[in-house]
């Protein structure tokens, strides 16, 4: 009896402390689902990845695309993946307010920088995040957003990886702290273009020049390594993805990566390992205790 009464005393604490950590959270723009591993361990340090999707896209939609929250349990990490604010007019559509590009087309004057700083610091509250894995994932505008985040509070963000975004052409100086730049693009990318282009007339760069411009920021060497080749796309046969590092001569904490799609699309037909792969190299990526300063 005394066993019994023990082991429901037990189920009871479980119970308890599992409730005490919001499955969700809300900064003002509705629910934002938290997806929470099942290993997670209050006690335990635990990475966070934001995830950022795409203009007219959800968060919903771009995890569905991605699916990163599929593989939240075999990785350890808490995920969370907001809606940008919606258009003022036209068709409403979701957007981020990323940089002079991409994509705020309707003059709002929304901080969504500072949106996603609330969102870590927000998660941060409810869970035992771990500060030196705090990690940017972005699509096209939210690939723009994930830069913008970066550099704005590169104290905050371990390391980001882009898929078909681009820097901010008209940042000059460093950030304040180093942060590891992923860039994806495809070379076949009819939205935003490999090579770069503009935007109803205001430029962005291209994807050779977003992580040039970051391997200047984080104090690299700009003569780039050429690594193994990925396979990224499932349309595309065998490994047909370069990969290129700007990893020489770096201020700790700071690295600069191009993976560059042959013939791939702005929406590229992942491939099955895709996801894994991106996780894989932020997690390689932490950010160095010594270049906390936000």
């Amino acid at each position: 009896m005394l066993k019994l009464k023990s082991l429901l005393i037990a189920i009871m604490l479980v119970l308890v402390s599992g409730t005490i950590n919001a499955q969700s959270i809300d900064l003002g723009r509705g629910e934002l689902p938290v997806t929470v591993p099942a290993t997670y361990d209050s006690n335990i340090p635990t990475p966070l990845i934001v995830l950022l999707h795409g203009y007219t896209s959800s968060g919903a939609g771009q995890d569905s695309y991605m699916g990163f929250s599929k593989i939240a349990d075999r990785y350890g990490f808490l995920l969370v993946a907001p809606d940008g604010d919606k258009e003022s007019g036209g068709d409403n559509n979701r957007f981020w307010n990323a940089s002079p590009a991409c994509c705020n087309f309707f003059a709002s004057d929304v901080d969504d920088s500072g949106y996603v700083l609330n969102i870590i610091n927000e998660v941060k509250s409810e869970y035992n995040v771990d500060s030196s894995r705090v990690y940017l994932i972005g699509h096209s505008n939210g690939g723009f957003m994930s830069y913008r985040a970066a550099y704005d509070h590169s104290g905050t963000i371990a390391a980001i990886a882009s898929l078909a975004g681009a820097t901010n052409i008209d940042q000059p100086t460093a950030p304040a702290n180093p942060v590891h730049i992923l860039q994806i693009h495809g070379t076949s990318d009819g939205t935003i273009a490999y090579d770069g282009d503009d935007i109803q007339g205001t430029k962005y760069p291209s994807a050779l020049e977003s992580v040039t411009r970051w391997a200047e920021y984080n104090g690299c060497s700009t003569t780039g390594a050429e690594r193994e080749l990925r396979d990224l796309d499932g349309n595309i046969a065998g490994h047909e993805s370069s990969v290129i590092t700007f990893a020489q001569g770096c201020k700790t904490g700071g690295s600069s990566e191009l993976w560059t799609i042959a013939g791939g699309a702005h929406v590229p037909n992942l491939s099955d390992t895709f996801s894994q792969q991106v996780i894989e190299w932020l997690y390689a990526h932490p950010k160095s205790m010594a270049s906390f300063s936000d």
